[in-house]
């Protein structure tokens, strides 16, 4: 199976304009673009209201991991395996996957704090995943989760 959207024409630009007007009707009160050192839209950064009040998040967009996963696909032909490419899709596939998070909240599925948390941003600029990362994922433990399943269960 092709990596999702390998075939995009779609700027990286108008993709991000498309996740910020999503982001903006789901409560977001600010967004602001971020850029690699080379000039190449790298992500967005947002502050959305929660329950808890106001917390900074980041959507960072990872061009590499694309590029080598469309190096590694054989039915992508090389003429499409180039940098520019690769970040087209890498926004595509960004904004389907904050599609399909949205649709999980409007469904009532989800909360959008809860399923954003892994990109929300501590007071240094990590998000709660590369904190929880670089913890060893210590504060999550297999045994804990047994337990709290075997309480769950009548």
């Amino acid at each position: 199976m092709s990596i999702k959207n390998w075939t995009t024409t779609i700027s990286p630009e108008k993709t991000a304009g498309e996740v910020m007007g999503m982001l903006s009707k789901h409560a977001a009160r600010q967004i602001s673009m971020t850029y690699s050192d080379d000039g190449v839209l790298a992500g967005l950064s947002f502050t959305l209201r929660t329950e808890y009040g106001h917390r900074e998040f980041a959507l960072p967009v990872r061009v590499e991991g694309v590029m080598s996963a469309m190096k590694r696909d054989r039915s992508i032909p090389a003429s499409k395996q180039t940098p520019e490419q690769a970040t087209r899709v890498a926004w595509r596939i960004a904004r389907d996957w904050l599609d399909t998070q949205l649709a999980l909240v409007a469904a009532g599925l989800a909360s959008l704090d809860e399923v954003m948390t892994p990109w929300m941003l501590d007071g240094g600029g990590r998000t709660m995943y590369e904190v929880m990362r670089d913890s060893g994922l210590r504060s999550i433990s297999a045994g804990e989760a047994t337990n709290h399943e075997n309480r769950s269960q009548p």
